[in-house]
């Protein structure tokens, strides 16, 4: 963690690692996504850099980094950008599934305990705000 005596965290993303440690979750989630039958047809595949970005830049900015996702994109608007998709039950779990086992790649010392229950309360409340099919 970035805490020292002379180096205090301002934000929970500095506290976690900054850029490093959202980019590696990221980047570790979008591997499983292009792989997968049920969320990865919903992802441009000419653009998995790009949808790479767009969710790093939205975490960073949420949790205190950089405010690169409204400065490229303006508010986050989370429904009305993924209302065009298909999200029931199964995709929610689908996403939070890939999104944790991401998460847990990240070792306890740089993402400890408080803040890793944080971060997956913040990911589960968003999955389950995008839900927009009830079968």
């Amino acid at each position: 963690m970035a805490d020292t005596a002379q180096n205090h965290p301002t934000s929970f993303y500095e506290a976690v690692g900054g850029e490093e440690t959202f980019s590696t979750i990221v980047h570790r989630f979008y591997l499983q996504v292009r792989e997968d039958d049920l969320i990865g047809p919903m992802y441009p595949h000419d653009d998995w850099e790009g949808s790479e970005a767009r969710l790093k830049w939205f975490l960073a900015q949420y949790w205190g980094g950089p405010q690169t996702f409204s400065e490229n994109r303006g508010h986050p608007r989370l429904r009305m950008r993924h209302h065009p998709f298909a999200i029931g039950v199964a995709e929610r779990d689908r996403w939070l599934e890939m999104m944790a086992a991401a998460i847990d790649t990240v070792d306890e010392e740089t993402l400890p305990a408080p803040y890793r229950a944080a971060l997956w309360e913040h990911m589960v409340r968003v999955a389950d705000m995008l839900i927009n099919r009830f079968d």
